[in-house]
């Protein structure tokens, strides 16, 4: 797998998918599998027995999984690829609609 260019906390759109268009922020990143999960996207009902954390259990909604491909970087309101490059001998992202440092 490359090089992952989303990172938790960076704001995204989705792309593909029946959460299209839509934008939230990256919760947690998989970079093993290619994975993201973002807020508020791509929700799924889940039925979860009770356990000490949950005492009632019962029915939840939650976020699932998306795969890293269908998300782009949110940059200055709009959806655009990330790079990289060296600055001042350290890597850093880049947004390549305009060259800008993310971080």
């Amino acid at each position: 797998m490359a090089t992952c260019k989303i990172k938790k906390g960076d704001t995204v759109k989705v792309i593909a998918g029946k959460d299209k268009d839509r934008e939230g922020k990256v919760i947690a990143v998989d970079p093993a599998k290619g994975k993201v999960v973002v807020e508020g996207i791509n929700m799924i009902t889940k039925h979860e027995k009770p356990s000490a954390a949950n005492a009632s259990g019962g029915i939840v909604q939650k976020e699932a999984p998306l795969d890293i491909s269908n998300v782009m970087y949110m940059h200055k309101g709009k959806a655009t690829r990330v790079g990289f490059d060296f600055k001042d001998g350290k890597k850093v992202r880049v947004a390549k609609s305009t060259g800008d440092v993310i971080d």
